[in-house]
């Protein structure tokens, strides 16, 4: 979570670096002519993590309401409900598209997220998925629950996971999720 100005500094720079986004002039010429709507939401949702989490002055907190507006306007457009302080750094939002996070889940760092995705809480319980760092989600993933993932995982294509799978360094998939095999 961003409790610092270093941290939302080095949130956007590991976001940039996930999403393949180069520094330079050709790239800031490029953002103008074909922006990289992802990259802006993503821009957006970290200032704003950061001016709820630090900010507590008057300034920020009115800074904060235009934020959260501009933020609710791009997140409609890309068809994503994502709540601030969820995802750790390193966040790569692959495609446009629906993508549902419960606001109670945490996601650890450098997660790879598809489209069509949801991460949600199971049956009208507030308990949502914790999910280890390196983790990559793919397209139509749905997971939900109290449940728990552990660090380096992969989640195949319209998987339902709906238990806990603390073991590191696998793959799992299917509906409902099991574990298919190891991997490095």
């Amino acid at each position: 979570m961003i409790q610092t100005k270093k941290d939302y500094k080095d949130y956007l720079e590991a976001d940039r670096v996930a999403l393949g986004i180069n520094r330079g002039i050709r790239t800031r010429i490029k953002q103008i002519i074909a922006p990289h709507y992802i990259w802006q939401f993503q821009k957006k949702l970290r200032k704003l993590e950061y001016y709820k989490n630090c900010r507590k002055d008057i300034w920020g907190k009115i800074r904060c309401e235009f934020l959260r507006l501009s933020f609710k306007k791009i997140s409609v457009k890309l068809g994503f409900s994502i709540p601030i302080n969820v995802f750790g750094s390193g966040l790569a939002i692959v495609h446009y598209g629906t993508i549902v996070v419960n606001k109670a889940a945490k996601v650890g760092e450098n997660c790879r997220i598809h489209a069509c995705t949801n991460i949600g809480a199971s049956a009208g319980k507030k308990e949502a998925p914790k999910i280890g760092n390196n983790v990559y989600i793919g397209p139509g993933a749905k997971i939900y629950g109290d449940i728990m993932i552990g660090n380096n995982v992969a989640i195949g294509a319209n998987s339902t996971v709906n238990k806990t799978f603390e073991e590191d360094y696998i793959l799992i998939a299917g509906s409902p999720a099991k574990k298919i095999k190891d991997i490095s």
